[in-house]
């Protein structure tokens, strides 16, 4: 049987790839393996999607001060070290690695079985564990035509990012009645995200008065960004997390307000869905969601407003001209040659598999 080691974790980001990429693998006929941190985000995750999971112990490599700087190398050691055991043990065909510091060693035990390795870079620019991974890579895939240059050219390939295909699968009228809203008017569905929430939830509520005299709003606003003031207003509904209805509320939508993760984008763009995007600030991160953001803009696929430029009257506009114009948005959408992730991954995949 053909066998693939999977590895990712830190974030949702760096699992929800691999779990787009399960339903092929499975249709390949593929044993999976996935390998993560003992306790992060993605052991909940890969477990409830029925894979064999094994934790290692992982340390993040930082580029700034911090007195765990001076106990994590030893921890990434104990990781390598069991990763190496477990690629033994399992002895994939191949290794595919959606980034995140606990992937580290998995990369490394792989490359010393000689195994092949795919790697995939979300972000505009690859991020320190992905940097270096490259080396020890096979194939390197990415999101962005302007990642390429940053690439081995030998290497990359843009794929855009794997789409858990429920997502396509949503119903507008079963995402209505899941909210408890009306047909007969436009939905706005803001999703603040996990990191860097508050800002968004903030600048909506601040406008909400105004966008309701003309729509209807959907607001998933993170653990603990709950308003009970707001919980009875007529045309707005929140929610701190959703799961599996969130394919009927993306459905349900006509325009998407989000931060620019490059998952969360790359869904947005596979559903279609004219969107303004607020990517987090450079003061709060490295910088990536606004290089994403800028390239979606570029490509005519979002309007852009920088948390910094965020204020009642500009954020009002630009959501009322991006609604205006959706029709344009969505035919560049349709456009794009980044909406078949799945199928280029996995024949990248299959290629590095011996008949």
């Amino acid at each position: 049987m053909k066998k693939i080691v999977l590895t990712g974790g830190g974030t949702a980001g760096h699992v929800t790839p691999n779990l787009a990429l399960l339903p092929s693998l499975r249709e390949f006929g593929y044993e999976i393996h996935y390998i993560g941190s003992y306790n992060g985000i993605e052991r909940k995750l890969i477990e409830g999607a029925g894979v064999d999971y094994d934790g290692i112990s992982s340390g993040k490599l930082r580029r700034y001060f911090d007195l765990k700087n001076f106990s994590d190398p030893f921890r990434v050691l104990k990781g390598y070290a069991q990763a190496m055991r477990l690629i033994k043990k399992y002895r994939p065909d191949v290794v595919f690695s959606k980034g995140g510091f606990v992937a580290v060693p998995v990369v490394l035990a792989a490359k010393h079985y000689k195994i092949p390795i795919i790697i995939h870079e979300s972000d505009m620019t690859p991020g320190l564990a992905n940097k270096i991974c490259l080396s020890s890579a096979s194939k390197v895939c990415c999101n962005f035509p302007e990642t390429l240059p940053y690439l081995p050219a030998e290497k990359a390939v843009l794929t855009g990012s794997p789409i858990r295909k429920e997502l396509k699968e949503g119903d507008r009228l079963t995402g209505l009645q899941y909210a408890g809203l009306s047909a007969n008017q436009p939905v706005i569905l803001v999703i603040g995200g996990s990191l860097g929430a508050v800002a968004v939830n903030i600048a909506i509520r601040k406008i909400l008065p105004k966008l309701l005299e003309m729509y209807q709003v959907i607001h998933i606003c993170g653990k603990g960004n709950l308003d009970e003031n707001l919980i009875s207003q007529k045309g707005y509904v929140q929610y701190e997390y959703v799961d599996a209805p969130l394919r009927h509320l993306f459905a349900a939508a006509d325009l998407v307000v989000s931060r620019a993760g490059a998952n969360s984008i790359c869904e947005i763009l596979a559903l279609r869905k004219p969107n303004v995007l607020i990517p987090l600030s450079a003061s709060a991160s490295r910088g990536d969601q606004i290089l994403n953001a800028r390239s979606f803009e570029k490509q005519g696929f979002s309007a852009v407003l920088e948390e910094e430029q965020v204020t009642d009257e500009t954020l009002y506009q630009t959501i009322q001209s991006t609604y205006q114009n959706r029709q344009k948005f969505v035919s560049t959408m349709e456009q794009s040659d980044l909406n078949d992730a799945i199928s280029t991954i996995m024949d990248l995949i299959q290629s590095y598999v011996k008949p």
